[in-house]
């Protein structure tokens, strides 16, 4: 039983494949058209998820798409009656609408055949359902708590549900126009941070403020019953829609914030204008708000549930600062946060919904590691290598790892491309640049000469899943680099270029079962350092993660990085020894 899962119009747009109840592949758009956050439909995606099975659309039994205009439809027709939303609002609804309801003459068209051969149904399936099944469903619990927080899907930003086997009873929601993800959105376009997914610059500039402005955040935001509302004093999209465009480039979404909130805030931050004390606190204040109103969600949520294991899924899902703090704020015990928590994820999450909500299979899959896109072959990487005339070393893995280790010790900064891409937002050992933890100065080198990023952006520690307790104060699993813990205190002056400013740091573990090659390195950096530690962050430069060997090697001569892996061969420029 081969299943199609797609993820369009939305941010992050995606596609996956589930074979039998187990997911083969699963791949976002941007990494194939370079556009960061990519909203269209993904085709790329679809054509290398059937080609990576051998398989065509006409082989293909059904398709999920995480989109359904009929649900919540009462809810919709009751606010535009209301509330009159503008007429541009409502027509920029309906055309994505449009563009949804031709799914098949798009899937035609991407993989290059007659609508009338594609024999499979197309499964319509609610946004936040879909959010729902990408977590619980693949998750190791037989029965968990869920909450499924995001900016806004089919009419609903938040929902909570209660897990068991294959099913799940949905408790509340939380509907257009109140949302949490809506909340930071319009603070990070305020605090003059303008691209799509940007929020996450917030939360890393969050710690260097003080929560000063939390009682006005509070009047903004605050719980109400199980969910929460916004005070929508303070907002537009009520009345006039949020404005996103993408029109084949990176999606832009327009400020909804309103004259209130400058009133009391003062004027928003240009993009490239000074980050102030001012700014920091702002950030701070909403990064407290946001996270009492997700504690008070899930307090609620446990009062209901009556279970100690959560799933948390959603764009939300993605604040790992607030994920750390569940296990030390909530009466939950263990907490499951997917590889692609956010909308690519409701992709595998369409396809499994199908799997055991319709077709009643049972569940056997769990979603342990992320390693689900492209892999290239040592041809491929050797061929990317000659036709730029670099200088390389083929080794095998022992001699390898002894060269990397070497050279990280040495103060360089290494490129690691290795298996197969890693789906979601976050670099997992596979598309990575890789630096000493321990060297003070890392942090900014790596910010200034390679990344060409904001200096107050951290980065994360990769560390064996083993040793963690032996440096942060939770020892929990975080393989997808989805929570956030305090680095003990006598360890933080072991690992300064991956400890954050607060002392924390946003970990991912590495498994030796799941990412075998990339365990042995850091066992190895171990082994010579006494530190079970990689500084870890994405191998790109203010563009979507590299794909293709030509695509690292690209990132690898324009930037400063010192060397670059690809596969087994070990690349260096030219004049390097």
């Amino acid at each position: 039983m081969k299943i199609l899962g797609i993820n369009a119009y939305h941010g992050d747009a995606s596609a996956a494949l589930v074979v039998d109840g187990r997911l083969e592949a699963a791949v976002e758009e941007e990494r194939f058209n370079r556009i960061k956050h990519w909203a269209g439909f993904p085709a790329e995606s679809i054509r290398y998820c059937l080609g990576f099975a051998g398989l065509t659309i006409r082989e293909v039994d059904h398709v999920a798409i995480s989109f359904d205009p009929r649900a919540n439809l009462g809810r919709r027709i009751g606010f535009v009656l209301a509330h009159r939303p503008s007429i541009g609002a409502v027509w920029n609804r309906l055309k994505r609408q449009r563009r949804v309801a031709s799914l098949r003459a798009q899937l035609a068209e991407a993989c290059g055949c007659d609508e009338g051969d594609i024999r499979a149904p197309i499964h319509r399936v609610e946004h936040h359902l879909t959010h729902v099944a990408s977590g619980f469903l693949v998750s190791p619990f037989e029965e968990a708590a869920i909450l499924s927080v995001d900016g806004m899907g089919d009419f609903v930003s938040t929902l909570t549900a209660h897990g068991r086997g294959t099913g799940w009873g949905v408790l509340d929601r939380v509907y257009y126009p109140h949302s949490l993800g809506f909340l930071y959105n319009a603070l990070t376009l305020y605090l003059g941070f303008p691209s799509y997914g940007d929020e996450y610059k917030v939360m890393g500039l969050a710690p260097y403020g003080k929560p000063e402005y939390l009682e006005l955040f509070r009047r903004i935001v605050f719980p109400k019953g199980d969910g929460f509302e916004l005070n929508m004093e303070y907002f537009t999209h009520h009345r006039r829609g949020i404005t996103m465009t993408w029109n084949n480039g990176a999606p832009v979404v327009m400020p909804f914030h309103s004259d209130r909130l400058e009133r009391e805030l003062g004027p928003p931050r240009e993009p490239r204008a000074e980050v102030t004390e001012k700014h920091q606190d702002i950030a701070a204040s909403l990064q407290a708000v946001t996270e009492e109103i997700i504690f008070h969600l899930l307090g609620r949520l446990h009062e209901r549930a009556r279970c100690e294991n959560l799933c948390i899924v959603g764009g939300v899902a993605m604040n790992s600062v607030a994920n750390g703090k569940v296990t030390l704020r909530t009466p939950f015990k263990k907490v499951y946060v997917p590889g692609g928590a956010a909308d690519n994820g409701t992709a595998f999450g369409a396809a499994f919904h199908v799997w055991h909500r319709d077709l009643g299979r049972p569940r056997g899959f769990v979603l342990d590691h992320a390693y689900w896109g492209c892999e290239s072959s040592d041809g491929e990487c050797l061929d990317a290598i000659g036709a730029e005339g670099l200088p390389h070393e083929s080794l095998q893995d022992d001699a390898l790892f002894d060269r990397v280790v070497g050279a990280l010790c040495d103060g360089k900064v290494v490129g690691w491309f290795c298996g197969r891409m890693e789906f979601g937002a976050r670099a997992l050992g596979s598309r990575s640049l890789l630096a000493d933890p321990r060297r003070t100065d890392m942090r900014d080198i790596i910010n200034l000469k390679i990344k060409f990023r904001e200096k107050f952006r951290p980065f994360a520690p990769s560390i064996l899943e083993e040793r963690v307790g032996d440096f942060f104060e939770i020892d929990e699993p975080s393989p997808f680099m989805e929570k956030v813990f305090q680095v003990r205190a006598d360890k933080r002056p072991v690992i300064p270029a991956v400890t954050h400013v607060d002392g924390s740091g946003r970990l991912q573990t590495v498994s030796r079962r799941t990412n075998p090659r990339y365990w042995a390195l850091i066992k190895r950096f171990e082994e010579r350092t006494g530190v079970p530690i990689i500084l870890n962050t994405s191998l790109n430069e203010n563009e979507p993660i590299v794909r293709t060997p030509r695509e690292a090697i690209s990132c690898f001569l324009r930037t400063h990085m010192d060397a670059l892996v690809l596969g087994r061969h070990f690349v260096t420029r030219v004049g390097d020894r």
